[in-house]
């Protein structure tokens, strides 16, 4: 009898944590699809770059708002806001890019990396299933320290920290996305709206990192 109920706990447990993988990935193939309509938006109205105050001010404020409703149906509407946001507030960067002689080929890099790269790690932490607990305390102190460096950078204007910033950002968004796919699927992680902003933030810092070294290597 002890065994058949624990048997039932293990079978719950993996078909909560299947569903929790399964509503991620449908949302966040979802929002990655709308932030590319709003940076396609932004694209075509020829929207400026907001500014590091708005964009900060706008991201923190729905990032909050997203995270006290995640257990509701508000959560969801706050997913499609910060990541339209983010979309919208990319589309600037992304112009300036194109605009360059040989811009369209380094955006399809970065894409094409972003894709690699999390494709890659996430089946790694899917068919391997190891547990990557341990990188959490890391990953938030360097994301922490590379943060107020990326400000400092900006502030001071520093092309040198500013570019040491993008490849630090790879690395740690590279570890965030095994951090994040293990959580999930080790019970870690049982909101799939958090698990969503999470990656998808992971996924936006890989792209615009790889787009600004990218850059930097074709001279642009």
């Amino acid at each position: 009898m002890q065994n058949r109920m624990t048997m039932t706990r293990t079978d719950a447990s993996v078909l909560s944590t299947n569903k929790v993988i399964r509503n991620t990935y449908m949302l966040l193939s979802l929002t990655l699809a709308f932030s590319a309509l709003t940076a396609g938006l932004s694209m075509a109205m020829g929207a400026p770059r907001l500014g590091i105050i708005v964009t900060l001010v706008g991201y923190f404020g729905l990032l909050f708002a997203t995270t006290k409703f995640r257990n509701s149906s508000l959560g969801i509407v706050f997913v499609f806001a910060l990541t339209g946001f983010m979309g919208f507030t990319l589309g600037p960067i992304i112009s300036s890019y194109l605009a360059l002689p040989n811009g369209g080929s380094i955006v399809m890099q970065a894409m094409a990396g972003t894709a690699a790269i999390f494709l890659g790690l996430s089946a790694y932490a899917v068919t391997t299933k190891k547990d990557f607990s341990f990188m959490g305390g890391f990953l938030m102190v360097g994301i922490l320290v590379a943060f107020l460096a990326g400000l400092g950078a900006i502030f001071f204007s520093i092309p040198a920290l500013s570019l040491t910033v993008s490849a630090a950002f790879v690395m740690l968004m590279s570890g965030l996305i095994l951090y994040e796919t293990s959580n999930i699927i080790h019970g870690g992680e049982t909101n799939y709206i958090m698990a969503t902003v999470t990656l998808f933030v992971s996924i936006f810092n890989l792209f615009t990192s790889l787009l600004h070294l990218l850059g930097f290597a074709n001279s642009d």
